[in-house]
């Protein structure tokens, strides 16, 4: 790799960002987005109504915000759109049921890169509103900022996340950054600036997984890069190689990173076309879905009635239990990362939907011993298949001593297993309801987004989810 790439690498981010149109979108590109976007607006909408929902309502209350251009999803008001965007923003990610980027490198962490729109469409639609933005240009910016953020994702070394960084708060805040500074038509210069600024507030630790605060990085990620680039238009100062200074991003939260990964890759080809974007069918963290789609497999298959399960045994690769830590969850929280939660309510209610993962379900005495009869362990197997994968492999032992064994490697809603627009939608529609928005309405948004490209503004579109009920 030249000099020129490794001491530009800032620049040519923003020079990609700043230089994009929408008529450079691939047109599978653009209809794969449209899945994204509409699952967003969904989550948006249900996680208006979690638990974190009523918080963040009542921090946006306390800060005494003036009326704005950007719209809240729920929660019928608009106010500043950096605020906006993180409201928005812990809303998609409330309840871990939103897309997840995919790796390409046999050592990253499949699926855990990063969840790339609860960062990148809040701010883009903020910023959207902002501006009287097209539909055509909102859908560039957020496909510039799930691009970027999932190419530095891919980038950095895995040292990122496996020592306890959450990469979509970190690497989400460069995709609000980017999102924003399309549609403020921000020069390169400018960009880069605002992508700086963005880098000093990338922050966000796995620690805190099963807790609110897992989607209030999603949040303060797309706050944080609508404020750098509205502070990049005022002219604020920045470094302008923030990606590859010694002390700059890759260096400082990675340790290093393969340049060869975002350079000269941005667009060629896009994330949504290669390696793709995978949509979520359970509300519960990616790593548990392989195993989710083939244990309900199993369960059709063989008729499996949970009174005759003895024992489960879930093996994965090393990298799997690192985030699903929660094997007794107590809450509906720590339920997202449990695999053992998750084939327990399978087997008991041969289904695992916003209904399923709740703070009284976890409790329920069926559960925690169904939960007792699994176990979830680290398989040679698993871990020979890579880190990309999210290998696992069932074993199922019934009280008539037949063994019933599954594996999979991918879940329904990955590329390999795509969920359609049509399914999408269903989970729109479902997620809408669970919020209390009307049929009709949903049904509006659901056409709207599948023209998306089309719409002279997004006023429509906001108007229909500004609030349930």
């Amino acid at each position: 790799m030249d000099k020129s790439a490794q001491n530009g690498l800032t620049k040519y981010v923003a020079g990609f960002v700043a230089g994009a149109t929408p008529e450079e979108l691939p047109a599978d590109v653009v209809e794969l987005g449209k899945k994204s976007i509409l699952d967003g607006l969904g989550l948006a909408l249900s996680g208006s109504v979690a638990h974190s929902g009523a918080i963040v309502l009542r921090h946006l209350d306390e800060l005494g915000l003036q009326a704005g251009a950007a719209t809240v999803i729920g929660m019928g008001r608009k106010i500043a759109p950096r605020f906006a965007a993180f409201a928005n923003g812990v809303g998609i990610h409330a309840d871990d049921y939103d897309d997840t980027q995919l790796a390409v490198a046999t050592d990253r962490v499949y699926g855990l890169l990063t969840h790339p729109t609860a960062p990148a469409l809040p701010a883009a639609l903020a910023m959207a509103e902002m501006v009287g933005a097209t539909g055509a240009q909102t859908m560039l910016a957020y496909h510039l900022g799930v691009e970027v953020e999932c190419k530095i994702a891919e980038a950095i070394d895995p040292r990122h996340y496996q020592t306890g960084f959450h990469a979509t708060a970190t690497c989400g805040t460069f995709a609000a950054a980017a999102a924003a500074a399309s549609l403020m038509k921000l020069n390169p210069e400018a960009t880069a600036r605002a992508l700086s600024i963005a880098g000093s507030q990338s922050a966000g630790l796995r620690e805190n997984f099963g807790t609110m605060t897992k989607p209030f990085h999603a949040g303060r990620a797309s706050e944080s890069g609508v404020a750098a680039a509205q502070f990049a238009a005022h002219g604020w100062t920045a470094t302008d190689k923030i990606l590859e200074a010694p002390r700059g991003f890759f260096n400082a939260a990675g340790g290093g990173y393969d340049i060869g990964a975002i350079y000269p890759r941005l667009g060629e080809p896009w994330t949504f076309a290669n390696p793709g974007i995978s949509i979520k069918p359970h509300p519960s963290g990616s790593l548990t879905h392989p195993g989710m789609t083939e244990m309900a497999r199993l369960i059709r298959e063989h008729n499996i009635k949970a009174a005759d399960v003895k024992h489960v045994r879930v093996g994965t690769n090393s990298n799997m239990p690192n985030a699903l830590i929660h094997h007794r969850p107590k809450d509906e929280l720590q339920a997202k990362f449990s695999m053992e939660f998750c084939m327990a309510i399978l087997l008991l209610d041969g289904r695992a939907g916003l209904g399923e993962f709740t703070d009284e379900t976890t409790q329920r005495p069926d559960v925690k011993a169904m939960i007792e009869k699994v176990d979830f362990v680290v398989d040679e197997k698993a871990e020979k298949a890579g880190y990309h994968k999210m290998t696992t492999i069932i074993d199922i032992t019934l009280t008539d001593g037949r063994v019933i064994h599954g594996e999979a490697d991918f879940g329904k809603g990955s590329p390999a297993n795509p969920m359609s627009y049509d399914e999408v939608a269903n989970k729109f529609q479902e997620n809408a309801a669970h919020a209390g928005l009307k049929r009709d309405a949903a049904d509006e948004v659901v056409a709207l987004v599948a023209n998306l490209e089309r719409q002279p503004s997004i006023e429509r579109l906001m108007s229909l989810i500004a609030k349930v009920g």
